[in-house]
């Protein structure tokens, strides 16, 4: 009797093999954390490092394992000597580029964008650009350098012509006269470094221009196959929007090929609130899932397993090109390429140690990667798949699959353990009985397919499990959510985006033979991307699902990863080891969770701190015990068309790094975009227990405001001048805005909610953006205070000499953006405050500065000194 040569799951024994590339490169990593947060000299590496090379080889003989824990530091020590020597390398660029001053630029287009729509008669064109020459008037430089550029087109008027095409594509040659500028962070403690994100894709520079002045020169720069591609690129969606309506084709555009463009933020925000996020993106575990699926498919069309890995590598590697997402991409298709050849080699226990070997490769090639969130989500995905997920599924799930295999053959049973026959007689038993309805064949092929679909139902559903638990450090150190509706919205969204894969896919294919024979899977696909929509909205909707969380601090980081790790190693154990993995892993996120977090702050101080949000105002104030306030959180006027929402992306991040989840109050001075923007998100992540708002007029931001703390029960309170009141063991005065029967033609401005904040003998003066009329009038207050707030931006209309006079402070601070197109902070104003003798922060140079007020006096505290 011939008997199967590849043993059910079940049968093998889990036994843990030694990975030498994955502890290799673990230690290299670790090396490379280490050095990109502590830097020491080069010399100190280098002692260090062979220190431990001589002690290894000494106890190499004696002590093999202390010898191979002392290589592995030798690891460690030349990570971060590498990742330190590369920081030296890039860390200032010595280009001749004029930065701000007006050039005329040369270059070619490297990468175009998907045009956004911003207004109904005007558009916006993103492209990437590597420059050929920049001209200063004086100069020309002939020099390669990444820039991005942002090109604005109004659709041409009546009479009016235009000498610009619709849109820029790759290899255009271009030039157009512009200004140049190296991008800019928010620089506040955990702000998103944007600066090293560009840098990751090649930009160095930012550029604007008007569509109409970009002068299109003749010729061609690039090179012919990644024109295709991007053509390619463009064909697809186009055939997509063919297919499918608006919305439909959105989520098709994203899901396919990575372009989420047409995607509102909205809905991208339910994704992520739902931890669905990882269906909607092309990302490590978007490759990894297709990979599984179309080794599934390639299985049931009876593929050979060398066949099945070669197709399933090309397809990854062609996937990986046609999308043009970038390295987390890549990085995905080297590490399962690598886990597949692993297994083409018959070399199953040899898995860990392919992907340890791919991470190695990587980090050799750019050590800095690991230091980004890219990286290690890339990398976090793969790893706990193949080192938890594909254990379980082995245990639970893949001996159903192999007991339905060969289902007619009785021979095969003797190959399978007794539990797993018993269950194959069960199923001839349930087929005897259906064979009466359907016949001698239909049913045991009709049962063998219920559960080969069912098992691969559940493989997704583990896997998923699996994921969320492992990425809940990731998650909350990165985004800051807790993803506590992420099991039960994917158990229907992983089986919808697979549905709506495979059709889409078969849509595509099918339509360019027919779009009529298309209509079917396309329908398949939309009813997919309709419930698939329909559902994360109604769970992103959720009050439980806007759970956000503070930074993780270094022991919880500690305690989570070796929980991770833990789970990794315990994994092909006994049962009761890999429950003890599980259950230990399973801990650790409900730690991230619900485990209150504990804010940083100084006892015994008033602390004042002015976050840097560019062109507006924020201001975080904490009481000597502990209690929060945040005065505005600034915002992005509608005509700068950003995306960027600074109460989210800026506010919130800086909040989350110094540990805070909730707020006490927030107030807002006046409802201008660059004050109230940002506070939506602010609401909603921090969930404050009083808003504090003057008696100004609204307007239609501020309406919607008050109709969202109205749906967060979040009690809203009116305040106007003569008010005091304390807040915790601090004394509040409002000195504007004035009764709502005064003064009701004064500008929004005037309007604002001007406050002095005391603690003992030590006082703050927030003016908002208050105008002089409004000065003139706290003049004979008398408002005293060591700390000065400066009113708009450091505005000519506001910080009259005779405030100064009679507030007298010690410190001022300007929220004012960098490189502003109104000119401020003006020049007046730095002279006032300079002839009054008072030491001016700036959070356009100094990034966000902390004042500390002692009760006795003030100490400065700037973010970047």
């Amino acid at each position: 009797m011939n008997l199967p040569s590849d043993r059910p799951a079940a049968s093998r024994r889990h036994r843990a093999t030694r990975q030498p590339l994955l502890w290799a490169a673990l230690a290299y990593g670790a090396g490379i954390a280490g050095g990109g947060h502590a830097w020491r000299p080069a010399l100190w590496w280098l002692i260090a490092g062979t220190s431990f090379a001589l002690s290894s080889a000494y106890l190499s003989r004696r002590r093999p394992r202390m010898s191979i824990a002392l290589a592995l530091c030798v690891l460690a020590v030349l990570g971060a000597l590498t990742v330190q020597t590369h920081a030296n390398n890039n860390a200032a660029s010595t280009l001749a580029v004029p930065e701000g001053q007006e050039v005329t630029l040369t270059a070619h287009v490297i990468r175009e964008y998907t045009p956004s729509q911003m207004q109904p008669n005007d558009l916006r064109e993103r492209v990437d650009l590597e420059s050929e020459q920049i001209d200063n008037g004086s100069d020309a430089v002939k020099l390669r350098v990444g820039i991005r550029a942002a090109f604005y087109r109004r659709e041409a008027s009546p009479g009016r012509e235009t000498t610009t095409q619709d849109k820029f594509h790759y290899g255009n040659r271009v030039r157009f006269v512009t200004k140049l500028y190296r991008p800019r962070n928010f620089r506040n403690p955990g702000a998103f470094d944007y600066r090293g994100y560009l840098e990751e894709s090649g930009i160095s520079f930012l550029a604007s221009a008007k569509s109409e002045y970009v002068e299109l020169l003749p010729g061609f720069a690039g090179n012919r196959f990644e024109l295709w591609r991007t053509r390619l690129h463009a064909a697809v969606i186009r055939r997509i929007n063919q297919l499918w309506p608006a919305r439909e084709a959105a989520l098709a555009d994203a899901m396919l090929i990575g372009e989420n463009a047409f995607v509102g933020r909205d809905l991208l925000t339910d994704f992520q609130r739902t931890g669905t996020y990882h269906v909607l993106v092309i990302s490590g575990l978007k490759v990894t899932i297709l990979a599984f699926v179309a080794l599934w498919l390639l299985r049931r069309l009876r593929a050979g397993e060398s066949a099945s890995s070669v197709i399933v590598v090309a397809l990854l590697i062609s996937y990986a090109v046609l999308t043009d997402v970038g390295i987390p991409v890549w990085r995905a298709t080297l590490m399962l390429a690598l886990y597949l050849c692993a297994r083409l080699l018959y070399r199953r226990q040899a898995v860990l140690n392919a992907i340890g070997a791919a991470a190695m490769v990587l980090l050799l090639i750019k050590p800095i990667d690991l230091l980004g969130a890219s990286f290690q989500l890339s990398f976090l995905c793969v790893l706990i798949i193949t080192a938890i997920g594909l254990p379980l599924l082995e245990r639970s799930t893949q001996p159903l699959s192999s007991a339905v295999r060969n289902i007619n053959s009785t021979s095969y049973d003797f190959a399978l353990p007794p539990v797993l026959v018993q269950f194959r007689l069960d199923l001839r038993m349930v087929a005897d009985r259906l064979a009466r309805f359907l016949g001698e064949k239909i049913p045991l092929r009709l049962i063998a397919g219920l559960v080969r679909i069912s098992v691969l139902a559940a493989d997704f559903l583990v896997i998923s499990m699996i994921l969320q638990v492992g990425f809940a450090l990731p998650m909350a150190y990165y985004f800051h959510r807790a993803t506590l509706v992420a099991l039960p919205a994917n158990i229907l969204a992983v089986p919808l985006t697979e549905i709506a894969m495979v059709a889409s896919i078969a849509a595509l294919v099918i339509s360019y033979a027919s779009l009529n024979f298309a209509r079917l899977p396309a329908g398949i696909a939309r009813f997919c991307f309709r419930w698939l929509a329909g559902s994360v909205r109604w769970f992103g909707a959720l009050r439980i699902a806007d759970a956000r969380v503070a930074t993780p601090t270094l022991v919880v980081i500690a305690a989570c990863a070796a929980a991770l790790v833990l789970g990794m190693l315990l994994a092909r154990r006994r049962g009761i080891l890999t429950a003890i993995g599980l259950v230990a892993l399973c801990t650790s996120a409900l730690w991230i969770c619900f485990a209150p977090a504990r804010p940083r702050f100084h006892s015994n101080v008033l602390e004042l701190t002015s976050i840097d949000v560019g062109e507006g105002d924020s201001t975080l104030l904490i009481s000597p015990q502990g209690r929060t306030l945040l005065v505005d959180a600034g915002g992005m006027p509608q005509w700068m068309h950003s995306e960027l929402d600074i109460g989210e992306d800026v506010v919130s991040s800086y909040l989350w790094d110094r540990g805070i989840q909730h707020l006490d109050a927030v107030a807002v001075t006046h409802p201008h975009a660059d004050h109230i923007g940002g506070m939506r998100a602010i609401l909603a992540n921090f969930h404050p227990h009083e808003l504090w708002l003057g008696n100004g007029p609204g307007n239609s931001e501020l309406d919607e405001l008050l109709a969202h703390a109205q749906w967060q029960r979040i009690p809203v309170i009116v305040r106007q001048t003569g008010d005091q009141f304390t807040f915790g063991n601090l004394e509040f005065r409002v000195l504007a805005p004035a009764p709502a029967n005064e003064n009701r033609k004064r500008k929004t401005n005037d309007d604002s909610l001007v406050m002095t904040v005391r603690y003992r003998r030590t006082a703050a003066l927030l003016e908002g953006d208050a105008e002089k009329e409004v000065e003139q009038h706290m003049v004979a207050e008398q408002p005293k205070a060591d700390l000065l707030k400066v009113a708009h931006h450091g505005s000519a209309t506001s910080t009259i000499p005779e405030l100064l006079k009679a507030v007298r402070p010690q410190y001022a601070v300007i929220s004012v953006g960098a490189r502003n197109v109104y000119g401020h902070p003006r020049q007046v104003v730095l002279q006032r405050l300079a002839q009054a003798h008072v030491v001016t922060y700036r959070t356009d140079l100094d990034g966000a500065v902390t004042f500390y007020l002692d009760g006795a006096g003030v100490i400065p505290a700037p973010a970047t000194h």
